[in-house]
């Protein structure tokens, strides 16, 4: 019969109802943490849905979206109609009526809005707000009320506590871990082993009892030497330095004293396992010295002797570790089994104090080992006779025939003659020595004076036998070796060895370009003689290069002397007879050395080769303006501008004028040229200047306006108009001038520099900071905006705008020179020095940076040899630009000087504009 009674648990297997929530009745709800929002957790299916709208009687079908349409959206009866422009027209009209009446209702809006927050700031403040009055309390509290404060503190349960402690009612109970009471029993446990730092664990008590030995032992030592220097035995002891031997005892810590017993064992069972094995013998004794046990190490080093007597190695070992006199005992011993031994040999060799006993090793040594380069080479050293050398080296080279150092060694201690036949007999002996060959070239170059086309001849031959005996050297090793004999000072054997071996390796159409690299990297390496070589060969096949005689010329110049660069230059000018620029660096040459009709002549030969040229012309003229001859200057130019009348004779033939102040014909000249160039914009600044020098403002104005109208895009009419009004006291047309100028050339540093300085002379530094900083924003690489700028910081973060500069600038050389001026003002003079020698290499024709460094030298101790060398290397850059080197030249009385007799004026013209601004 089947019971009648219900399951009470059978809804655990039934269906949810829908929408059921577990523990809803219970007051329980569902919610989501901020962790569960990851992967999100699926929401009902849609046949879920389906079933429950099916349970509520809904239709799926039946969604009342009607009642969601917008009204004014036409559908239905005017969905088919067409919207037309009256349409478009009308809803135009709306919005215009829409926006019109929403804004009238604005102002009211805002004002209702701005009520409800108010209102509700008044309803619900904010903490903040509700206690700031108890915060401007806090200000009248005194400094006892804050100390009297308590400490801060959790006090949940301290006072239930502290009641029962009064009643007496703490009975409560803890159960305390396992490991507090295992640390409790081991609080008093002493430790015997201990961790090392690479994670190894020692035993205490066995570092205790090898500390114990050594102390045992120690004091073993010290009580029998105080018991022998009490009984009056000993007499090795030094009373005075005996403080000095006990600072030099090396104790060894714990831990090296364990590694030693470590490695002795394993060395131990080395030396067991395989006692023929040297090198353990070896590290077993170096291991004894490194322990101190000098005696131990001795028997050990002797016990592999006896087990490795073929070993070289542990019989040299064994006389290192024991004295002089036991050493060469052990060394003789070790001749016994290795007689062909030379490091033995050597070695007992250097053990002999006096030069015979040496000598008689050495001689035992070479009649064991007759072949023996480098025992010949020893006993040769020790004789102090050349004679006695010369012989010793006749029999080394019997014994051992195939050594060239042994060969060229007897060529160099022999007379010319005998030193031939030596070379000649090592050349048939060794065929493939391309060193013998070179020893007998340079024999050849010290034993004739006229012998370079011997030389020539002998190293053609080297190369043909060697390349018959198959001993071939490229051209790189020929190029090294010609700069190794270069370096020992034989330059026609250089030049034999670039003549006879230039041409390998290399195909007809690359050898110009190559061989002009060859010459630049041999002077880079201070190989002047291999340079000019290479140049030789060079030129000798392409005689009509041009660019490889200006390389030569340019190398003549500067290293070598006014005799070879003329010679080279005539045979240039032959050759390249229209090459304008040589026959310019002839004619400089010889008015630099003072031939000053050899310059006209070369000059007169120029033009005649180059008919029509402007160069030469120019040229001609300015030698005799040099020279003082300025009617022969003006007679030249004057024919020059019939000849050749271009603008730059013209401007020339106005500056002849100029120097001479006659300025009413330089004037008239000007603007005779002016109608002839009238976009010139030197001849406007011409044009300028000269009314200035007569101190006629008003026509220097208009002449320099006339300039910017037809030269706009030229800085330095610009700058110039700027200045004349500077210098009649009218700063606001400076500035006006100066903007305008910004106006039409915003990218020129030059005109944002030039604004900067104006403001700073009339001391308005604020406004010299801000046009600094705009000329910066246009030209952010300005090295020249960048110096300005750094000069205007406060002194100590000017290192660090030096240092961002210098990134962002490039290395401009107005950077590099504010840097060196940096360190002049912290007192860092070699620094400075090095700085502004790097201002002149990163701009030679710069002359504002030889000023500034010829300024500094001015100020040092030392600095009469670096003004010398200055004013020597100035000459030669010959600089053109820099604000103040123009400036000193535009000067009718420094026009012609010389740059080193300008140097000291400009450093003391920039020093003097610094200190102005």
């Amino acid at each position: 019969m089947a019971s009648s009674t219900p399951n009470k648990l059978a809804f655990l297997s039934m269906q949810a109802p829908a929408g059921y929530v577990a523990g809803l009745g219970r007051g329980a709800s569902g919610f989501t943490t901020r962790s569960d929002i990851g992967p999100a957790r699926e929401g009902p299916s849609a046949e879920v849905i389906a079933a429950a709208r099916a349970r509520r009687g809904e239709d799926d079908e039946d969604d009342d979206n009607d009642r969601f349409q917008d009204p004014e959206e036409e559908t239905a009866l005017f969905a088919t109609s067409v919207y037309e422009k009256d349409d478009e027209e009308a809803d135009k009209i709306w919005e215009s009526v829409d926006r019109h009446m929403d804004e009238r209702r604005r102002k009211q809006r805002e004002a209702r809005e701005a009520a409800e927050r108010e209102a509700l700031r008044q309803s619900q403040p904010k903490i903040q707000a509700q206690f700031a009055d108890l915060k401007r309390n806090l200000s009248t509290v005194s400094e006892e009320e804050w100390a009297s404060l308590p400490e801060p503190g959790n006090l949940t349960g301290k006072r239930r506590k502290a009641a029962s402690l009064r009643e007496g009612r703490d009975n409560r109970t803890y159960a305390m871990p396992d490991s507090v009471l295992l640390s409790a029993r081991n609080q008093n446990e002493m430790q015997t082993t201990a961790a090392d730092p690479d994670g190894t664990v020692s035993s205490l008590t066995e570092i205790g009892e090898a500390r114990n030995k050594v102390f045992s032992h120690q004091l073993d030592q010290a009580s029998s030497q105080s018991a022998m220097a009490a009984s009056g035995l000993s007499t090795s002891i030094d009373p005075k330095g005996y403080l000095t031997e006990l600072s030099g005892v090396s104790v060894k810590s714990s831990a090296e004293i364990g590694d030693i017993k470590k490695a002795r064992s394993l060395l131990d069972s080395v030396i067991r396992t395989n006692p023929k094995h040297a090198p353990g013998w070896i590290a077993a004794a170096r291991l004894e010295e490194v322990a101190g046990k000098m005696a131990v190490a001795r028997k050990v080093i002797a016990q592999g002797c006896e087990q490795c007597p073929r070993s070289e190695d542990v019989w040299l070992e064994s006389a290192r570790l024991n004295t002089v006199d036991h050493a060469k005992v052990i060394l003789a011993r070790a001749i016994q089994y290795l007689s062909q031994s030379v490091s033995i040999w050597l070695k007992a060799m250097e053990l002999e104090r006096d030069a015979e006993s040496k000598k008689r090793v050495l001689r035992k040594a070479l009649e064991h080992i007759p072949h023996s380069v480098k025992l010949w080479k020893e006993l040769v050293n020790l004789e102090e006779s050349p004679e006695d050398a010369r012989v010793l080296l006749a029999g080394a080279v019997e014994a051992v025939p195939l050594s060239v150092e042994l060969w060229l060694a007897l060529a160099r201690l022999s007379v010319p003659a005998e030193a031939k036949s030596v070379l000649n007999r090592a050349r048939r002996t060794i065929p493939t020595s391309h060193e013998i060959w070179i020893a007998a070239a340079r024999l050849l170059e010290q034993d004739e004076e006229d012998s370079a086309s011997r030389v020539d001849r002998t190293m053609a031959a080297a190369v043909a036998s060697l390349s018959k005996a198959g001993a071939v050297l490229s051209r790189d090793q020929w190029l090294r070796e010609a700069e190794q004999v270069d370096k020992e000072g034989s330059p026609q054997t250089c030049a034999a060895i670039v003549k006879a071996t230039i041409h390998l390796d290399l195909d007809a159409e690359d050898r110009r370009r190559v061989w002009a690299e060859d010459a630049q990297a041999s002077v880079e390496h201070g190989r002047i003689s291999t340079a000019r070589a290479i140049l030789q060969c060079a030129l000798d096949e392409f005689p009509d290069a041009l660019e490889i005689w200006r390389q030569a010329a340019t190398l003549e110049r500067v290293h070598g002397t006014s005799a070879t660069l003329q010679s080279l230059l005539e045979r240039g000018v032959q050759h390249c007879p229209h090459a304008e620029s040589l026959w310019l660096l002839y004619a400089d040459d010889l008015q630099r050395i003072h031939d000053v009709d050899g310059a006209r002549a070369v000059l007169g030969r120029a033009f005649d080769a180059n008919v029509g040229s402007e160069t030469i012309s120019l040229a001609a003229a300015k030698l005799e303006a040099d020279v003082g001859e300025l009617a022969r200057a003006g007679a030249l130019l004057a024919r020059a501008r019939t000849d050749v009348p271009t603008e730059r004779v013209w401007v020339t033939s106005i500056e002849l004028y100029w120097q001479q102040k006659s300025w009413d014909e330089a004037l008239r000249l000007c603007q005779h040229a002016l109608q002839r160039f009238p976009k010139s914009a030197a001849l406007h600044m011409m044009h300028g200047r000269l009314y200035e020098a007569q101190a006629q403002v008003p026509q220097a104005r208009e002449a320099y306006a006339a300039g910017r109208q037809a030269c706009a895009p030229h800085t330095p009419l610009w700058v110039l108009a700027s200045r004349l009004e500077e210098s009649v006291q009218a700063s606001i047309r400076a500035r006006a001038l100066l903007e305008k100028g910004r106006q039409t050339l915003s990218t020129s540093d030059v005109l944002w520099a030039e604004s900067a300085a104006v403001e700073l002379r009339t001391g308005n530094m604020a406004q010299a900071k801000t046009l600094l900083s705009r000329g910066l924003q246009a030209c952010p690489t300005s090295g020249r905006l960048m110096s300005a700028s750094i000069w205007l910081e406060p002194r100590p973060s000017r290192k660090t705008r030096a240092a961002e500069a210098l990134r962002r600038s490039g290395d401009s050389p107005h950077v590099i020179c504010t840097v060196a001026r940096l360190f002049w003002d912290d007192g860092k003079y070699v620094q400075a020095r090095d700085w502004f020698a790097k201002t002149v290499q990163a701009a030679r024709t710069w002359g504002d940076g030889w000023a500034w460094w010829y300024a500094f030298e001015e100020t040092q101790a030392d600095g009469e040899a670096q003004r010398t060398q200055l004013r020597e290397k100035i000459d030669k850059a010959e600089p053109r630009e820099g604000d103040v080197w123009e400036a000193l030249r535009a000067v009718p009385e420094h026009a012609n000087e010389p740059a080193s007799a300008l140097l000291p004026l400009a450093a003391r013209e920039v020093v003097a504009r610094t200190t102005a601004t």
